[in-house]
């Protein structure tokens, strides 16, 4: 039979261990989040429908982002044992500089409205962590309002050729002596996707109070509220425009985009080019001929063409025909650091992310962008040290294969 006993208050107090008080709802928001997933969850708690499926949402079907997503969980890590992984180096060189962390939050247009913080908010947790960030054409922030909030970040702008080179040129200039040392130069938009979820949801900007958004407004005070009652969400570097995001996307894209176009910015910017959004192995070929000095295996997100490649699958094809000649990055479908390190060892030079840390800046602003990081870091130091590998630069296409 059980002899029992009153248990000593020395006894209780091993096992009655609180967990401190957060007074502050965002830090006590965020403290839950511990994947990417988790971050999702929140954002679309606390984020209008319009805005979040802006975010969330791709082209057509879905099928390209589904296919990025589906390839990552198709990677099969084989790891080394007895290599001593106390210390990891989670830092790489990229394009000449040498960055804390092997990814870059990706260009994002229209930060402003998912969460009023933006891009600078953005910018100062790249210039806390020591790694880039790329403002885009259709950024809600200026060139010199990110450069101020960020003086000391690695800034890099990305630009879309209009079909007036006039405002290309003065965007390149303003970003060269703005301090930025990288241009993306995004070439996969001759005209804007089909994204049903914006056609669906009516999505402007700025976003207009119809009948459909004030109720879902209703559902989301905080955040109305912060819109209203911050500096005017337009596009920093446009016109002001008033209509859909889809009509604006096709006003803004160029379809008689070509190589011409291509060497007119290489002639034109001083720094180092990168070309966002290569999706087979002749155009990384051809565009590093023209000048890029990196090529930016990219499906947009999956944005703009459904059942494109998928940028994972693209990367040994591509190192193999452009060898050393210029750096090979990837984006799409990245969720996790376990992400990130496959990516790396199947060869990509750097990784950019940007539903991440978008879904970060709408569960908690700057603190959520900053969550999204360190959750990243976290997963990319536990992957690397459960496969044997104590430098981002050791790893190998031998430690990740896809099934």
């Amino acid at each position: 039979m059980t002899q029992r006993r009153l248990p000593r208050p020395s006894e209780l107090k091993e096992i009655l261990r609180p967990k401190p008080i957060v007074l502050n709802p965002t830090d006590r928001r965020l403290a839950g989040a511990h994947t990417i997933a988790d971050l999702r969850m929140l954002a679309r708690k606390r984020t209008p429908r319009a805005a979040f499926d802006y975010t969330d949402g791709a082209a057509e079907l879905e099928d390209s982002l589904r296919r990025a997503r589906q390839a990552y969980r198709r990677v099969e890590f084989r790891p080394n044992v007895l290599r001593g992984v106390s210390d990891v180096d989670t830092s790489r060189e990229i394009l000449g500089k040498r960055s804390a962390l092997p990814f870059a939050f990706a260009p994002t247009g229209f930060t402003r409205m998912m969460q009023t913080e933006g891009e600078r908010a953005v910018a100062r947790v790249a210039q806390r962590n020591d790694m880039p960030m790329a403002l885009s054409t259709m950024g809600t922030t200026s060139i010199e309002d990110l450069a101020a909030a960020a003086p000391d970040a690695r800034k890099w702008f990305q630009l879309y050729v209009w079909r007036d080179h006039g405002a290309g040129e003065d965007l390149m200039n303003r970003a060269w002596e703005s301090g930025y040392d990288t241009l993306l130069l995004t070439v996969d938009t001759p005209v804007a996707g089909q994204r049903l979820r914006d056609v669906r949801n009516g999505l402007t900007i700025p976003p207009a109070i119809t009948l459909k958004t004030f109720v879902d407004g209703a559902m989301h005070p905080a955040w109305w509220f912060n819109m209203l009652t911050t500096e005017p969400l337009n596009f920093a570097s446009l016109n002001r425009f008033g209509g859909t995001v889809a009509e604006l996307l096709d006003k803004l894209f160029d379809p008689t985009l070509s190589f011409d176009d291509l060497d007119w910015v290489r002639q034109t910017w001083p720094g180092k080019l990168v070309i966002k959004g290569v999706q087979n192995v002749d155009d990384a070929r051809d565009v590093v001929k023209h000048g890029a000095d990196a090529v930016l295996l990219s499906n947009h997100g999956g944005r703009q063409l459904d059942r494109a490649p998928t940028p994972i699958e693209l990367l040994p094809a591509t190192l193999d025909e452009i060898q050393d000649s210029a750096e090979v990055w990837v984006d799409t479908g990245i969720l996790s650091g376990g992400d990130i390190v496959a990516a790396l060892a199947r060869g990509a030079n750097a990784v950019l992310i940007g539903r991440a840390f978008l879904y970060g800046l709408m569960a908690g602003g700057e603190r959520g962008v900053q969550r999204c990081v360190d959750i990243l870091r976290t997963e990319m130091i536990r992957t690397m040290q459960l496969l044997g590998v104590r430098r981002v630069d050791d790893l190998r296409p031998t430690h990740a294969t896809l099934r």
